[in-house]
């Protein structure tokens, strides 16, 4: 589980709800027809904007990456060089018999077991890379679409909340409840781009980062497996991918 996200999100909103709490009544900052116009706009805009599936989609994958754990480079780092070792000893088709969990390693592997030339491996593996590249940017792109509407639909329920605020100037003493109230949903807007949708298409993106260079080491492996590499030089060129920190925990 990604307890960062789920810790950022909470003490977030443990601050503001706080901050509120410190000048007056939480209660003056709940305004159900606020919420309805702020949150229902910004998923209507994204059915919109996006195919149905590919919203809840995203919102599949974003629970996924949050409660998930982050693939291990090192351990597959480990994995690759053990069966370097094999290939070396014993042939590429022994590759075949060896246990793999990882299904793209695993992919990798029979393509290399089988026979399969450099630059056909080579291709088949970049491309799986490439398409889920093109999936992720789609999931990060719904979420940053609603970050950016969710800051105009409070604009858009304020002026709601203004023109009908107008419209009753004739009571005085209706005008500061009523003004507050309009300017809930820009808070609402803001507090929703900020805390939540933007931060979490960020995280999106970070995510999908690590996963292409995880697949990007395991496609290196798979290619200097088949080149015939020694297993030490191809745990060397392996490690250059991870970060000083991660090369010594190899160790």
């Amino acid at each position: 589980m990604d307890i960062g996200t789920v810790i950022g999100i909470v003490l977030a909103m443990g601050l503001i709800i706080g901050a509120i709490m410190l000048g007056g009544s939480i209660g003056a900052f709940i305004d159900i027809p606020s919420i309805l116009i702020v949150v229902g706009g910004v998923f209507a805009c994204a059915f919109i904007m996006f195919p149905i599936k590919a919203v809840i989609g995203s919102i599949k994958v974003l629970m996924k990456t949050i409660f998930a754990k982050s693939p291990d480079p090192s351990e597959q780092i480990r994995k690759v060089v053990q069966l370097a070792d094999i290939a070396r000893r014993q042939g590429l088709v022994e590759l075949e018999k060896a246990p793999v969990d990882d299904a793209f390693l695993k992919k990798g592997v029979m393509l290399v077991s089988g026979g399969t030339e450099e630059r056909l491996v080579h291709s088949i593996l970049d491309n799986e890379i490439s398409y889920m590249r093109q999936r992720h940017l789609k999931n990060q792109g719904v979420f940053k679409k609603m970050g950016e509407m969710a800051p105009a639909f409070g604009m858009i329920g304020t002026l709601i909340g203004l023109v009908q605020m107008l419209q009753n100037l004739n009571d005085p003493s209706a005008i500061g409840p009523a003004m507050a109230v309009a300017l809930l949903t820009t808070f609402y807007g803001s507090v929703l781009a900020n805390v939540i949708f933007l931060p979490l298409a960020k995280k999106l993106e970070e995510r999908s980062e690590e996963e292409i260079l995880y697949l990007e080491i395991l496609m290196e492996g798979v290619l200097s497996i088949l080149n015939g590499d020694h297993p030490t030089i191809i745990k060397e060129k392996l490690e250059a991918f991870l970060a000083p920190m991660m090369r010594e925990n190899q160790e």
